[in-house]
C-alpha cells in the first residue's frame, strides 16, 4: 500500500508543518504502508524566517523545500496518479493557505492551484481516501467548490482553546460547499460518502504528543478504508 504526503514546503508558517508530516510518515510507516512525498515545482508565496516570524527577501521553491523533509525522495505532483497511490495526506501548515490556495489572503473566495485540485478531485473520482490535517481542509473545500461533492470536514472546535478562528473557519468552509464538524483534538472527522478524513491538530491549543495522537488517528482511519477496497 502506497500513500502520498503531499508537502506544501517545509515549515509552520510559509510551508508544511514538519512535525504533522513526520509523524504522518511514521504513522503511515507503522500500519505496514509506504509513504511517497510529493510537492509542487513553484515558488512558495513568501519565506519567512521562523525565529522571529518575519519575512525574508529571498524565493523558495516548494519541492525543493519539501524535499527536506523526505530526505531528497520527493516526486513532482505532475508525475503522479490516482493510479499510484491508495491514499493522500495533506498536513497542514500555513503552505496549504499560502502556497497550495490563497485562502490566507482572500479567505474562501482564494484561488486553488489547478495541479493541487486536479489530484485531489481524481482521487475521489476513482474512490480513494484523502486525509487533510490542520488547516489543510480548505484546501479540500476549493477543491471541490462549485460541484456536487460537498465533504464533511473538522477544522477543530470552537468549545476549546485555539488560537484560530475555528467558527471563521468553518463558515469559510460552507461558504465554499463543504460541510463543517467540530472535533477536538482527540477526534476525527470522517465522510464516509466522499471517502474524506480530517484531524484538528494544530488548530487546536496542543503539543506534539496531541499532533502525534491526532495524526495517528487520521491515518489509522485512512489506512483502515485503503483496505476496505
Amino acid at each position: 500500500m502506497k500513500i502520498g504526503v503531499l508537502l506544501s514546503g517545509c515549515g509552520v508558517f510559509d510551508g508544511a508543518e514538519i512535525q504533522e508530516a513526520v509523524l504522518a510518515m511514521l504513522a503511515i510507516k507503522e500500519e505496514g504502508a509506504e509513504y511517497i512525498c510529493i510537492s509542487i515545482d513553484r515558488d512558495q508565496h513568501h519565506v519567512i524566517d521562523h525565529s522571529k516570524g518575519e519575512e525574508m527577501p529571498e524565493k523558495r521553491n516548494m519541492l525543493v523545500e519539501a524535499a527536506r523533509i523526505a530526505r531528497g525522495d520527493i516526486k513532482n505532483i505532475n508525475d503522479i496518479t490516482p493510479a499510484e497511490i491508495d491514499g493522500l495526506v495533506i498536513p497542514g501548515g500555513f503552505g496549504s493557505a499560502k502556497n497550495f490556495t490563497k485562502w490566507a489572503f482572500e479567505g474562501p473566495q482564494g484561488d486553488i492551484l489547478p495541479e493541487v485540485k486536479l489530484l485531489l478531485v481524481n482521487m475521489v473520482n476513482v474512490g480513494k481516501p484523502i486525509a487533510a490535517l490542520c488547516v489543510s481542509p480548505v484546501v479540500v473545500a476549493k477543491a471541490f467548490e462549485g460541484s456536487e461533492v460537498h465533504p464533511k470536514m473538522t477544522i477543530g472546535t470552537a468549545a476549546d482553546k485555539s488560537e484560530y478562528d475555528i467558527n471563521g473557519f468553518a463558515q469559510g468552509l460552507e461558504a465554499t460547499g463543504a460541510i463543517s464538524e467540530m472535533k477536538n483534538i482527540h477526534e476525527i472527522a470522517y465522510d464516509e460518502q466522499n471517502k474524506i478524513i480530517t484531524a484538528p491538530c494544530y488548530m487546536m491549543d496542543t503539543d506534539i504528543l496531541g499532533i502525534r495522537e491526532n495524526s495517528q488517528l487520521a491515518i489509522k482511519k485512512l489506512v483502515e478504508v485503503c483496505k476496505s477496497l
